[in-house]
């Protein structure tokens, strides 16, 4: 029996982008397709088999431990940008302002969706869903470029709508206007995890 359950929910590529050197700016490149590879997005800095550990961490890991990099990719639905924008007062949020790899629109509640997802566009390409991306201060100064004022407002905009992170499971072309499907595991909710968040 298939462990994970193809859905219904079928969403489109409306944005893919790369970030060239983040020492030089966390911005992202607009770009028409991205080649995902085992290691990530081809020209992407994120990108890479493993990542030093980061603040997620510190609960497993001393900082800059190498670790497996499940971080590839900086998925965000249209959706929930634009409720950040709302939340801000703005009319639209550039997706290259906050690092963005991918954006999809037409899977609802995106950036709640199951770890360990999958998203399968059309052409193969497979992404794993690795967790919900909780936002940070790093897009405020970008932010802040495009809209003053307004760059240390994105983290709170941003809680619970910041879409996921995810890693390659099958290398491919991704491709704007694609069609990417959502599977999703096919277990039940733990039933301990509230007790477990309290620990």
């Amino acid at each position: 029996m298939p462990a994970l359950k193809a859905t219904a929910f079928v969403g489109r590529i409306v944005w893919l982008g790369r970030v060239p050197d983040r020492g030089r700016q966390l911005e992202s490149e607009p770009v028409p397709s991205l080649r995902a590879s085992f290691a990530g997005p081809e020209g992407e800095d994120h990108g890479g088999l493993v990542r030093p550990s980061c603040s997620r961490v510190l609960g497993l890991y001393p900082r800059a431990t190498e670790i497996r990099n499940t971080r590839q990719f900086s998925v965000l639905s249209a959706e929930d940008l634009a409720a950040i924008a709302g939340r801000m007062g703005i009319d639209r949020l550039d997706p290259a302002l906050v690092g963005a790899t991918m954006m999809i629109e037409g899977i609802p509640d995106f950036s709640r969706i199951p770890p360990s997802s999958r998203l399968q566009a059309a052409g193969g390409a497979t992404l794993v869903v690795d967790m919900e991306n909780r936002p940070c201060v790093l897009p405020a100064k970008p932010i802040e470029a495009r809209h003053p004022g307004l760059g240390a407002a994105f983290k709170p905009a941003a809680q619970g709508r910041r879409g996921v992170t995810a890693w390659v499971e099958r290398e491919g072309m991704l491709t704007l206007g694609e069609a990417i499907r959502l599977h999703v595991p096919d277990q039940p909710v733990w039933p301990h995890l509230a007790l477990a968040r309290r620990g």
